[in-house]
């Protein structure tokens, strides 16, 4: 009996403390009057419209052309690299192809010569 009744003690305490606390749900959205308030406030002081500055882009376009130019010269680069690369395969090919040639050949040989013997 004793630890029904503290067990109802307790549940008492923790429903007189949830009762205390506030309605406010936390999964509420916010809406664009309460998140845009205090950018408004702090820009209420500001009268000046922003004025564009054609200067500023002038280091990034130059920046930009390099860039461009240099990413050229490496595509070049790179498409030099995979000719050669092809050149090479198509060498070895050939090469591959020369040899199983003369394999053939020699097999042809050799199965000649084993007729030759047998016969």
């Amino acid at each position: 009996m004793k630890k029904f009744s503290t067990l109802l003690a307790v549940s008492a305490a923790s429903l007189a403390l949830s009762a205390c606390g506030t309605a406010d749900d936390a999964s509420t959205e916010a809406t664009a009057d309460t998140v845009e308030m205090p950018a408004n406030e702090a820009l209420e002081g500001v009268s000046e419209e922003p004025v564009a500055d054609d200067a500023a882009n002038a280091a990034d376009d130059a920046a930009a052309e390099d860039a461009t130019e240099a990413q050229a010269a490496t595509a070049e680069a790179a498409g030099e690299a995979a000719a050669d690369v092809a050149a090479r395969a198509a060498a070895a090919a050939d090469a591959v192809g020369d040899a199983a040639d003369s394999a053939a050949k020699a097999a042809d040989a050799a199965g000649d010569a084993v007729d030759a013997v047998t016969n």
